[in-house]
């Protein structure tokens, strides 16, 4: 059987996600609550979203969920059991997923680099142009206003003392 996700939420009591779904073979509509067990303001929302997703009960009916937005979904219950209110949650989440340009990635440890990196992932697929979008151009000549004098650097000038 196959099912096509259309919306994905949360209930705060008793904590739950739900998902409203299509049956492709019925053409129908239903809704599955998926309960929440041994979550905490503790707890890891990635873990706790990845085991939901490979849970063999709910596998098929997550297909066309991400992982990210689960994980999402565990950071509004998170921030539910934290004390904060839902706006408060969103902003946290927000900074969590944007990237500073100034920020030095180099000061990260692995687990943060990993989730720059990721976000970094998603947001190129989503402005990438395809081959089949109907505003893709081959072969795009940009040229860049220049208001400033260029800079040279001494490690890209060629010098007489070669090795």
């Amino acid at each position: 059987m196959t099912y096509a996700a259309k919306k994905c939420g949360i209930r705060f009591q008793p904590p739950s996600i739900i998902l409203i779904y299509e049956d492709e073979n019925k053409d129908r509509a239903r809704q599955r609550i998926m309960p929440i067990r041994n979550f905490s303001k503790f707890s890891d929302c990635s873990r706790a979203a990845e085991q939901l997703k490979n849970n063999p009960r709910h596998k098929a009916y997550l297909q066309g969920v991400s992982l990210r937005q689960l994980q999402k979904l565990y950071s509004l219950l998170r921030g539910h059991l934290q004390g904060q209110n839902l706006a408060q949650t969103l902003e946290q989440i927000h900074q969590e997923e944007t990237i500073d340009p100034e920020e030095d990635l180099n000061k990260l440890d692995d687990k943060e680099l990993a989730k720059r990196k990721s976000i970094m992932d998603e947001l190129f697929e989503k402005n990438r142009k395809k081959k089949d979008d109907p505003d893709f151009t081959y072969n795009v000549e940009v040229e860049f206003p220049q208001d400033e004098q260029l800079e040279s650097c001494g490690w890209d000038a060629e010098s007489d003392n070669e090795f």
